[in-house]
Formats: C-alpha cells, structure tokens, sequence
C-alpha cells in the first residue's frame, strides 16, 4: 500500500504544478503590458523594449558650457562659483563666492583695473581687487576680505564686491591682469 500511496502524492504534486503553472501562464496573457514585461533585472536576455541610455549627472565643478572659450575668468550668478580657466579649457580652480548685492548681467566683459589693498564700499578692509564692470556707478569685482570674512552683503548697500577667501582671492589676482577677459553666466 505504500507503493501506491506515493504514487497517488506524487500524481497530486504533479497536478497540482501543472495547474499553477497554467494559472500563472492565464494571469501573464492577460496582465498588462506594463505589469506583464519582464523586468531588465529579470532577465539577462535582451529587452523588446528599447530604453534610453541613461544621462550621466553633470559634474557640478565642471566649467559652464555657455561661457565663450580660451583663457577667462567665469563667474556663475546661480551657483554662486568661480572658475580660472586656461586656454585649452581646462578648469585650473573653481570656488565658492558671497555675491555683492549689486550684480552684473550675464555677458562678456575684461579686467579694467585692479588695486592691492583698500577699503571696501561696506568698510572692510579687502584685498586683490579685480574689477571688471561698473553697474548704476558702482564697481564691481572680486575681492577677499582681509579678516578672511565672508558674509553676505548689506541689501541696502549698493556694493559690488564679489568675496572670496583668502587664496582664492590670490589666485584670481595672479590670473586676471588688466584685459582678461571674464564671462558672467545666468
């Protein structure tokens, strides 16, 4: 009796793979489309349905597509960043900046004059001044606060001081004689 017990448990699992099987068969016929497709991870074969390649992340330091070509300095209104670029496109530095409540609009513009040390339009005594423009009479240009400050400037000053640290402000120095040119972007 227990030959035929095991086969009868056996004709029984038998059956009983076979309906699921049928069943699961039943529901992907009709299942919709976007239910029923095998999933990329599913399956290592090929996908009947074409995907688009995926984009890869721009690179938040690289230099703006959009701010002309050769040596220049570029300065980025939005993300509040500096980049010294060489002639051959290569980003030598890039940097945070406090933008001045006084800003320039996006365009192409050259160093005009440069002084060592002075005081600044908010009284601070600042460093490596790199002006390239002028808005409703006020100047504007890069600069680093002696104190190696940073903050945001007075809104109801009228100041064009473009703050930058220290050794971001002697780079820029180095770089942007009277003549190079700087390209402010959006």
């Amino acid at each position: 009796m227990a030959r035929g017990s095991s086969g009868i448990v056996a004709g029984l699992t038998a059956a009983a793979v076979a309906a699921v099987c049928f069943l699961a068969y039943q529901a992907s016929a009709n299942a919709p489309d976007s239910v029923a497709a095998p999933s990329a991870s599913a399956s290592s074969g090929p996908s009947a349905r074409p995907s688009a390649k995926p984009v890869p992340p721009k690179d938040p330091l690289a230099v703006p597509e959009d701010s002309d070509t050769g040596a220049r300095v570029v300065y980025g209104l939005k993300d509040r960043r500096v980049w010294i670029v060489d002639d051959k496109e290569k980003a030598l530095r890039t940097f945070t900046v406090m933008p001045s409540s006084v800003n320039p609009l996006p365009g192409v513009y050259r160093v005009t004059s440069r002084s060592g040390t002075i005081k600044g339009s908010d009284g601070v005594l600042i460093e490596h001044v790199v002006r390239f423009t002028s808005v409703d009479d006020v100047s504007v240009g890069f600069s680093a606060a002696q104190d190696g400050s940073m903050e945001s400037p007075d809104p109801t000053l009228k100041t064009g001081g473009v703050r930058m640290k220290r050794a971001d402000g002697d780079a820029v120095w180095t770089f942007a004689t009277v003549g190079v040119k700087v390209v402010v972007v959006p």
